[in-house]
């Protein structure tokens, strides 16, 4: 480790262990958690952990910022994931009860995509001060207007926790955010879970990775079962769409669209590895700015099948049964009118979507929000019709408050004191990280754009993470800091729906955590804030 370095600017905390609470409510410490290294022992620990990771595609695309100009302008070299030397400690309590409700959650946000009516009075509070909700909500009209004729809808989810502390309490699990497009690092999470149960579970007679402690002695992390669950969505729906709509009949595939110079591709991948091997579905990668150029939409075909044809072998077609989206999730991605042309040409096709320009809207945090509100209808119960009342509560019991900014409400006055802003986050409606505004910073943010603006904002309070958890994480630059960190749970769900409600097929499996600095905001890990890790159930 480089002299001073840390995580997230803590101290370096070699002899600082980690207090954690226990069943009965009382605290249990786990000293030096993670153990102590010497320079031998993490210089190990690091060399296993950089080869494993190449070895097993543990890997991004270096940014093209992090090197000189023009090192890499074949794009051919990669580096090791950010990730975590040790498995962090989460509880197990937290952990099952976020499996048990996301086919809970798939299903809310299912009903919520099918009834334009409430999300469309929703979004009506943002489209006037947000031009990316308010193109995407005139994709939708454009295509309502012509007629839709693809009536499935698939969502691939991942809802985001983490483990709330308060006094003498047991950890509460509480939503950070619910991701509707683009969930991604389901094929890298899996990865980590495998490198850190190698490391601690080496053969007998084999040099020890890790020094002696009770927690990573005590186990291994969860089965992790992100990459099946994913590509199973995705099959579930290839199957779902059923024969040709071409004539003559035309071979069948998914794609991927793809941003243009991705980095995170070994995570798409392994999804597409596991759709061709296991599923045997061709799979084809498609950049956002070559969909014109490379599928179509013949208009004298009623059914609009989308009809792709790679670049390599122009003479070769296959119609695409659904459309997988890891792109067009930022406004950012749209540069100009072609971009959202695309985006109409893809959601009038009759490829089935995942997202669907609407799930994608229902993904906003003004919804999350709007779900959140303590007093008004019972959005949830009317949503999910049928379900369990004690499942709907429990189900609540993970929102964390969250207000509007409406003249005189009490989120407009939390959000403009500078005492209990220092509680709160203020969140726009993006994704991906790097977006949102922190605390001290609140009140004058908001004092420097229109007040018109604000509704476009919704203000959360913080959730409070275990105190005092530590551990190590090797940048994909090399570096390796130390320090005091907070950990973010995501779990993985899929669902299959028709525009009436009915569901086909809904499934959850896999995990993602992501371990960041104490003192560092955002947690998106494609985004550099935040470092894949793996759970230890205590």
């Amino acid at each position: 480790m480089a002299p001073g370095a840390t995580l997230g600017g803590a101290q370096s905390l070699s002899h600082q262990g980690v207090a954690l609470f226990a069943k009965d409510h009382g605290r249990v410490n786990l000293h030096q958690l993670p153990p102590d290294l010497t320079p031998a022992q993490q210089e190990h620990l690091v060399t296993t952990t950089k080869d494993w990771a190449i070895q097993n595609g543990l890997a991004v695309r270096p940014s093209p910022t992090a090197l000189p100009a023009g090192a890499d302008s074949n794009r051919v070299l990669a580096t090791n994931a950010p990730v975590t030397l040790f498995p962090s400690p989460f509880p197990k309590a937290c952990f099952e009860e976020a499996q048990a409700l996301q086919t809970v959650y798939n299903q809310l946000y299912a009903a919520i995509t099918c009834n334009e009516e409430w999300l469309g009075k929703v979004m009506g509070e943002l489209i006037d001060v947000d031009d990316f909700v308010a193109n995407l909500w005139k994709t939708h009209l454009a295509v309502q207007k012509e007629g839709y004729v693809q009536n499935l809808s698939l969502g691939l989810y991942r809802s985001d926790y983490m483990a709330h502390v308060a006094p003498n309490r047991a950890p509460a699990l509480k939503q950070v955010e619910f991701n509707t497009i683009s969930s991604s690092f389901g094929g890298l999470s899996a990865l980590v879970r495998s490198l850190h149960t190698e490391l601690l579970t080496s053969p007998p007679g084999t040099p020890i990775t890790y020094p002696p402690h009770p927690l990573l002695q005590s186990g291994v992390p969860p089965e992790n079962t992100s990459v099946e669950t994913l590509a199973g969505g995705l099959a579930t729906a290839h199957k779902a769409y059923g024969s040709s709509k071409s004539t003559p009949e035309l071979p069948l595939c998914v794609i991927f669209v793809v941003q243009d110079g991705e980095r995170n591709v070994f995570d798409q991948h392994a999804l597409s590895k596991r759709l061709t091997g296991f599923h045997q579905i061709p799979v084809f990668r498609v950049r956002s700015s070559e969909l014109f150029d490379q599928t179509s939409v013949s208009d004298s075909n009623p059914s609009r099948p989308l009809i792709y044809r790679p670049p390599y072998s122009p003479s070769s077609a296959f119609e695409v049964t659904t459309v997988y989206l890891r792109a067009y999730y930022s406004p950012d991605e749209y540069k100009s009118s072609r971009d959202w042309d695309a985006r109409v040409h893809l959601e009038r096709s009759a490829a089935i979507k995942c997202p669907t320009v609407l799930n994608q809207l229902a993904g906003c945090k003004k919804v999350q929000q709007v779900l959140a509100e303590p007093t008004g209808p019972d959005h949830l119960s009317s949503f999910l019709k049928g379900t369990d009342p004690t499942v709907i509560a429990r189900l609540r019991e993970t929102f964390a408050p969250q207000y509007d900014l409406s003249a005189n409400s009490q989120g407009r006055n939390l959000a403009l004191n500078a005492e209990t802003a220092l509680n709160h986050v203020l969140k726009p409606q993006r994704e991906g990280g790097g977006n949102n505004i922190y605390k001290a910073e609140i009140p004058g943010f908001l004092q420097s754009i229109p007040e018109t603006d604000w509704k476009g904002w919704v203000l959360m309070e913080l959730i409070n993470p275990a105190p005092d958890a530590v551990n190590v994480a090797l940048r994909n630059d090399g570096e390796v800091l130390r320090g005091n960190v907070i950990s973010e749970l995501g779990v993985y769900g899929t669902i299959l729906w028709d525009n009436t409600g009915k569901v086909l097929h809904n499934d959850q499996g896999g995990w993602l955590l992501r371990t960041k600095g104490k003192e560092v905001n955002e947690g998106g890990v494609a985004a550099g804030f935040s470092s894949l890790d793996s759970v230890l159930l205590f």
